[in-house]
Parts: C-alpha cells; sequence; structure tokens
C-alpha cells in the first residue's frame, strides 16, 4: 500500500530591524496560514524580537551589512522549508490565506507571484498595484544589494494572493529617506549597464519630489537595453510626471509618443499624458485649442482600458473614477455641461 504523500512545508520568511510598530500586524495576518514563521533580526534596538518571538515566529540573528540579498538569504538559509513567502515588516496579508495553505499539497516547482497593494499619499490615499515574485522553492536565493531579484529558471505562476503595503506613506518615507539612494548607487558603480537600477534610483528620488535627479535616472535607464513590459510601465509614466513638474512638456510629449504602442494597454500611461497635456496648455495657453482635443481623448482612453491591476504600478482610478474626474472638468471647460455630470453620474461612489 502506498504510503500519504508527504506534505510540504511552508515559513513566512522576514528580515526587520525596529519594526515594533508594524511586526504585530504581519505575523498575526500570516500565522494562521504557515506552518513557521522565521524573523531574521537584522540589529534592532526596539521591541521587534520580543514581539515577534510572542506572535509565535522563530527569531534569529544576523550583522548588516548594506546587503539585501545577503540578509534574505541568510534568512532563507534559516528558514530551510519547501515553500517560502518572502514579506516585509511594512506589509501583510489582505487575502490568499487558502492559496498558501494549498501549497502543503504543492510541488515547489516553479515560483509564484502575489498581488501587491501600495498604500501612498498624493493629497489622498491612493493604491498603487504590482506583481512581485514572492513565493519561492526552498532552494531559489537572491542576488542584488538593494531591490534583490530571486534567480531562477523555474516558470512563473500568479497566487491568488494579496498583500497590502504601506512603506510608502509620508512617514516611513521620511524615516528610509538616503538608505535606499546610497545602496543604489553603490550597486550602479558596479554595475552601471542595468536599467532597472537606474529606474529605481529615479523611483527612489521622485518620491522624495527629487525630479531632476529622476529624471537623469529615467533618461539613463531608458537608453539602455530594457525589456518594455512589467516595471517599464511604471518608469514611463513617472518620466512623464518628472517632465511635467520639470516643465520640459515638449520633450515629454516626444518621449510620450514613442512609447504609445508599448503602452497602448495602461490607463497609467494615459492619465499621465492627459495630466502632461494640460499642464502643458496652462503655461502654454495659445497651444491650448491644438491640446485640448489631445487632453480629452487620453481620459477618455482610459476610461475604454478600465482598471488594469495587473500591470505593475498600476494606481486604482486611473482606468474609471480619476480619469471621469478630469474628463468631466474638461466637458464643463468646454461648454458641456450635461455630458460632465452624466459622467460624474456614472462613476459616483
Amino acid at each position: 500500500m502506498a504510503g500519504a504523500a508527504v506534505a510540504m512545508r511552508t515559513c513566512l520568511v522576514v528580515i526587520a530591524r525596529d519594526e515594533a510598530a508594524r511586526i504585530e500586524r504581519l505575523l498575526n495576518s500570516l500565522r494562521p496560514w504557515v506552518d513557521e514563521m522565521l524573523v531574521l533580526d537584522t540589529g534592532s534596538v526596539d521591541a521587534t524580537p520580543s514581539l515577534a518571538a510572542a506572535c509565535g515566529a522563530r527569531v534569529e540573528s544576523f550583522s548588516w551589512c548594506d546587503d539585501f540579498a545577503a540578509a534574505r538569504n541568510a534568512a532563507l538559509n534559516a528558514a530551510a522549508a519547501d515553500w517560502h513567502l518572502l514579506l516585509d515588516a511594512d506589509e501583510w496579508l489582505i487575502s490568499g490565506g487558502e492559496a498558501l495553505l494549498a501549497l502543503r499539497q504543492t510541488r515547489p516547482d516553479f515560483v509564484g507571484t502575489i498581488a501587491l497593494q501600495d498604500h501612498f499619499f498624493d493629497g489622498e490615499l491612493r493604491h498603487a498595484h504590482s506583481r512581485l515574485s514572492r513565493v519561492l522553492p526552498g532552494a531559489v536565493r537572491y542576488t542584488g544589494r538593494i531591490h534583490e531579484q530571486p534567480q531562477h529558471a523555474l516558470p512563473v505562476k500568479p497566487l491568488s494572493i494579496v498583500v497590502g503595503h504601506d512603506g510608502y506613506l509620508p512617514e516611513r518615507l521620511q524615516a528610509k529617506r538616503g538608505r535606499n539612494q546610497g545602496l543604489l548607487q553603490q550597486e550602479l558603480q558596479a554595475h552601471p549597464e542595468q536599467a532597472y537600477l537606474w529606474y529605481q534610483l529615479g523611483k527612489d528620488c521622485a518620491v522624495y519630489d527629487e525630479h531632476e535627479r529622476a529624471e537623469q535616472c529615467f533618461e539613463k535607464a531608458a537608453a539602455l537595453p530594457h525589456p518594455e513590459q512589467g516595471w517599464w510601465f511604471d518608469l514611463v509614466t513617472r518620466r512623464l510626471f518628472a517632465l511635467k513638474q520639470l516643465k520640459r512638456h515638449e520633450q515629454a510629449v516626444q518621449f510620450a509618443q514613442t512609447q504609445l504602442g508599448v503602452c497602448a494597454a495602461s490607463p497609467d500611461f494615459f492619465f499621465a499624458l492627459g495630466d502632461l497635456l494640460l499642464d502643458f496648455a496652462a503655461d502654454a495657453p495659445d497651444q491650448a485649442p491644438h491640446l485640448l482635443p489631445m487632453i480629452e481623448d487620453a481620459w477618455r482612453r482610459c476610461l475604454e482600458l478600465g482598471e488594469r491591476p495587473d500591470l505593475s504600478g498600476a494606481v486604482a482610478g486611473r482606468g474609471s473614477y480619476l480619469a471621469a474626474h478630469n474628463l468631466a472638468l474638461v466637458l464643463d471647460g468646454t461648454g458641456r455641461a450635461q455630458e460632465a455630470a452624466d459622467l460624474r453620474r456614472a462613476f459616483a461612489g
């Protein structure tokens, strides 16, 4: 008689330092759904280790060496499970516990992606979406000092797991200011040809409103070999915003024209394009009659495409109510009040 199938062991793997305000939220959200939780503490001076242990996690220590891949790999070595779920202390499980339970009966022969819901503030609380490879078979390890990536040649499959992240809220950003830029600059000294690193440095500059530096980095990324997919959509949108902030409207329009085919399915691209063109029209009123139909077309395109949370960096609302709000303002301003009112009703609530 054949023996019963051996269950795969699953482990939440976290690296953390001084995360007493958040670590319990993460661990309590995952505790019912994994076999073990491993927290690798990288030098906390607060209660992070004791709080993690009280939540049921195994706590190990690691001497920080300015290398996120080294820390993650040390945590993975300590966990030594069949499946590893890699999360950070400023993240938490929103939904998908059942998908984690199912891993116990799943061969670890692929890498799983989760849906990450980023919370950020731009005058209002917003949500951006991305898919990240965070469910790893036991043997997979990372490379990269920062914005480290798992290295493997396995199939990649989307899993029905949704994770929240609030590390981009203002108070968290200030606490991390300068750290990532320093590590990225070290990486770029060793790998100046990697477009992804220039994109990440530009993104880090952009979140601190350092638009000139952000554009310099985005320009370098765009000039290097890169995949026109995944993070590229986010780079395009962020570069259009940086160029708008710098009042380089014509340069931004020229860049956008090169991306029309690549970003044809991205409402975020057309939202950023409409925003850029509106700013251009405000600064150059003589161009407004020419630009207004293009602005209107960009936001109508957003509504035609609808929400695309599957695209990296997608911001909730840019394929629906945010685009509708902006389009209604254009309709009001061009004497189409009834059409504007109908549009607002269609996207109310």
